[in-house]
């Protein structure tokens, strides 16, 4: 006797995942702004769960997030479905780009640590991975930082509390006491600005 289909149908659950991600990265692709929203809101966690997990350092995984949904943007026509899911793309390049900022700190230690005793003004006990992991965290998420303050204060705050603080809209809106739909526009017109800043830091 067949079993009728229900709401503990995790193989159908994840196939229906995938179908509806892979929907609203093609209507990203298109520049569908409501879609790329969507898409935040669906990701945005796991992925920052995911670089953190690598990095063990949070400001550098919101870095990493805030990376891969930019990348997510400006190559959403480059996805195929046949290799893969969109949210396992997503995943693939959070862990790339949190894997490339360990070696990064790794680099950056080594150069450090190598130079400091012919640093007159530095101590040996300066250089290592600390203070490493500060150079690196300022060189590039003061960047970013700096981009987002460069925002108007609405879709500042907006955006701080996605990337940084890491809420859904729902919740931003809730935080805010203001209409989901003016959050949504907040954020997507923010993301444009900052698209428009910092592309000249991706390829």
């Amino acid at each position: 006797m067949s079993r009728p289909a229900n709401d503990f149908d995790l193989p159908g659950a994840i196939v229906e995942r995938a179908r509806l991600d892979a929907e609203l990265l093609s209507r990203t692709a298109g520049g569908d702004r409501d879609a790329f929203s969507q898409l935040y809101d669906r990701f945005a966690r796991p992925l920052y769960a995911t670089s953190l997990r690598i990095l063990n350092n949070a400001a550098e995984a919101e870095d990493i997030v805030q990376d891969v949904f930019l990348a997510l943007w400006e190559k959403a026509r480059s996805f195929e479905a046949s290799r893969g899911s969109a949210f396992g793309w997503a995943v693939t390049l959070t862990r790339n780009r949190s894997i490339d900022r360990l070696r990064l700190r790794a680099r950056r230690a080594e150069l450090l640590t190598q130079t400091s005793a012919e640093d007159a003004g530095t101590q040996p006990s300066d250089a290592g991975p600390d203070s490493a992991d500060l150079l690196v965290g300022k060189e590039h998420a003061g960047a970013v930082r700096a981009a987002v303050a460069s925002l108007p204060p609405e879709q500042k705050r907006a955006l701080e509390l996605a990337f940084f603080d890491g809420l859904t809209q729902q919740e931003i809106s809730a935080k805010l006491r203001q209409p989901l739909g003016t959050v949504k526009a907040r954020i997507r017109r923010g993301m444009l600005r900052l698209r428009d800043i910092l592309e000249g830091r991706h390829e």
